[in-house]
C-alpha cells in the first residue's frame, strides 16, 4: 500500500473514531508513522485529505455493492445485505455510531462546504435500495421505501450507538426484515386481486 494510501485509510479511521475536525496533521501523520513534511508532500490541507477520504469512502461503498447486485439471488435479500450491514458493523456502531452519519452530521455542523459530497453516500445508497424495490415491482412508492429503510437504519446507529446496546441493534434489524417482508406480501397480494 503506497503511502498516500496508507494516509487515506488512517484518515478515514481517525475522522470515524475522533470526529473530522477534532483530527489535525499530527494525529495522522503519527498513526502513519510519517514526518510532517513527508506528509505535506501527498496533502496539503486537511480539506484534501477529507475529499480523498470521501472519495475513498464512495468507491467502497460502490464494490460493497455490485458485490450485492452479484452474490444477492434477488433485489429482497439485496436489500436485507443492506439492512444486515448493522449487524456486520455492529461493534463499531455501538461505539462511534455510523461511518456516514457522523461525518455527515459533523460536516452539516461545521457548514462545510465537503457536506454536499459526504451526503453523496447517502445518495449512493437510496438510488440503490430505489432500484431493488423497483425491481422488486413498488414502481412509485420506491425512493419511498428506499428513504424508509435509510431513515430506519440511521435511527437504529443512532440510538445503538447511545445506548451501546447489542440486543436492540438484533432487535431492529429482524423487525426492519420483517418490515420487509410484509411490504413484500403487500405487493404480491395486490397483485393478485
Amino acid at each position: 500500500m503506497s503511502t498516500r494510501d496508507r494516509i487515506i485509510e488512517t484518515a478515514d479511521h481517525l475522522f470515524y473514531q475522533q470526529g473530522f475536525e477534532a483530527t489535525s496533521f499530527a494525529d495522522i501523520a503519527a498513526a502513519v508513522g510519517i514526518s510532517r513534511g513527508n506528509f505535506y508532500h501527498h496533502f496539503k490541507t486537511k480539506d484534501d485529505i477529507l475529499d480523498a477520504v470521501i472519495n475513498q469512502r464512495l468507491a467502497n461503498t460502490k464494490q460493497m455493492l455490485d458485490r450485492w447486485e452479484v452474490s444477492g439471488n434477488d433485489p429482497a435479500e439485496r436489500i436485507r445485505s443492506f439492512i444486515h450491514i448493522l449487524i456486520v458493523n455492529g461493534d463499531k456502531i455501538r461505539k462511534f455510531g455510523c461511518p456516514v452519519g457522523t461525518l455527515s452530521s459533523e460536516l452539516a455542523k461545521l457548514n462545510h462546504a465537503a457536506q454536499s459530497d459526504a451526503a453523496g453516500l447517502f445518495t449512493l445508497f437510496r438510488t440503490w435500495l430505489g432500484r431493488q424495490f423497483v425491481a422488486l415491482g413498488f414502481g412509485g412508492q420506491s425512493d419511498g421505501l428506499a428513504m424508509h429503510v435509510l431513515a430506519r437504519s440511521q435511527g437504529v446507529a443512532t440510538l445503538a450507538n447511545a445506548f451501546d446496546d447489542a440486543g436492540f441493534l438484533k432487535s431492529e434489524v429482524d423487525l426492519m426484515c420483517d418490515w420487509l417482508d410484509q411490504q413484500i406480501a403487500g405487493l404480491t397480494q395486490t397483485t393478485r386481486s
